[in-house]
């Protein structure tokens, strides 16, 4: 029945509305198989309109529910999402979205769902309005994310926004030990699936509609994984300083989930050790590397430590540094209401100290390719700066030529763009005395 799905969103969401946790371990196998799109689909699309949905509920309640009651908050937040945003008929978004009150047990709260759903339904347009009139709640980021990313970004901050509201594409990376990525084109369009070449990652596709992994050939013997373009720009800047030495000796500091791990041993051959401090997650590399095929020294171990190094220094290291994650909003839309402003200068005190303590594992002439998914100055342009600062014998060496993005720094800024690529910051820096 539709209040089930709808019960088991709004029990999904009340960690994230109440600040408390996120959809990082939503799982949709609490639902029946024909609902778990919409469920998911809900779930996400609610933290993505969160700004505006909150706003109308408050112009829709005469009062707000304790805290306790967060579950029917997050009922009068979904009914509103359904109405407003997808293609559910009205009388089930408010029918089935109210009855779902008595899945939670408490039937009291029907009648006030279905009283605030129904005047919504009249009265759209006029709240819509009136809400609205909060840029917070037009472009649907808390005000705090809009300072940050005009002071930023004051020609492309409002695009970001756009971006960022809108669900990223489905970008498929092609393993090329079994295709390249137009033989794959070729294969999915046998398969009646539409995709096209991105414009930047010379193994990246976009299809045209998300669909399960389970359903693209050959996923699961290899053949391709799922990963956005931006990311995968990693291995084509450590391409030409890793492939003239078969067998460099290569970290990939934290590793996690193990996109860019996976993407350098499908290319190239290395001596790739991989390191991560979370250890359910570090199994979810280990799971990637085995469907594809491949192996790599993998550890558990905190990058801003030396506890798990053996003390052979590498001849090119990866930092895909933990950050905001302010340039993949639109993949975690919960980012938006989970993130606070002091995380910023805490996020940006870890990256200095990943730095730090990585750089002389380093051998001279190494390369060091430094990567967020933000689009924040104080993790990506003034982090590296300040590192070069501090560094006498580190260098900037970004290659030549790059089409993508643009020049920030000593680095390179990708923003998010609607139907293409997330935001990304890299910064590929060589160490000196060789």
């Amino acid at each position: 029945m539709g209040d089930c799905v709808r019960a088991a969103a709004a029990k999904a969401l009340v960690p994230v509305i109440t600040g408390k946790g996120s959809l990082a371990t939503l799982d949709d196998h609490q639902v029946v198989a024909r609902d778990r799109a919409l469920f998911k689909a809900m779930c996400f699309g609610v933290c993505r309109t969160l700004p505006r949905l909150e706003a109308l509920a408050a112009q829709l309640l005469e009062k707000p529910f304790k805290s306790r009651d967060a579950d029917i908050q997050a009922l009068l937040l979904l009914g509103a999402y359904q109405l407003l945003y997808l293609r559910i008929p009205a009388h089930a978004a408010v029918g089935e979205t109210a009855g779902a009150a008595r899945l939670l047990g408490k039937a009291w709260a029907t009648r006030v769902l279905n009283g605030c759903l129904r005047r919504l339904q009249r009265e759209s347009s006029t709240l819509e309005a009136e809400v609205d009139r909060d840029p917070a709640v037009a472009l649907l980021h808390p005000r705090w994310w809009l300072k940050s990313l005009r002071q930023a970004w004051p020609d492309d901050w409002q695009a970001i926004c756009e971006a960022n509201n809108q669900p990223g594409p489905m970008t498929l990376r092609v393993n090329r030990r079994h295709n390249d990525r137009e033989q794959y084109l070729d294969i999915l369009d046998g398969a009646g699936i539409s995709a096209r070449l991105c414009a930047h990652a010379p193994d990246g596709l976009v299809l045209e509609t998300a669909r399960d992994v389970e359903a693209l050939p050959g996923f699961a013997q290899g053949h391709v994984s799922v990963q956005d373009e931006a990311a995968q720009l990693a291995a084509v800047l450590l391409g030409p300083v890793v492939a003239p030495r078969p067998g460099a000796r290569v970290l990939d500091a934290c590793c996690a989930p193990g996109g860019k791990t996976a993407h350098l041993l499908e290319l190239f051959d290395v001596d790739l050790h991989a390191i991560d401090s979370d250890a359910a997650r570090l199994a979810r590399v280990e799971d990637t590397l085995t469907r594809l095929g491949l192996s790599a020294t993998l550890a558990q171990g905190d990058a801003t430590e030396r506890d798990w190094w053996d003390g052979t220094p590498f001849d090119a290291i990866l930092l895909d540094a933990p950050c905001s994650g302010s340039g993949v909003i639109r993949r975690h839309p919960d980012i938006k209401r989970l993130r606070r402003p002091s995380d910023i200068a805490q996020l940006a005190q870890l990256q200095r100290a990943l730095l730090d303590n990585l750089w002389p594992l380093l051998k001279p002439g190494g390369t060091l390719l430094y990567a967020t998914c933000s689009v924040l100055p104080e993790e990506n342009r003034d982090q590296i700066r300040d590192f070069l600062a501090r560094t006498p014998d580190a260098s900037e060496q970004m290659p030549d030529g790059i089409a993508w993005g643009q020049v920030s720094g000593a680095g390179r800024q990708l923003l998010p763009k609607v139907d293409s690529h997330d935001g990304f910051f890299y910064a590929r820096l060589v160490k000196a005395g060789r």
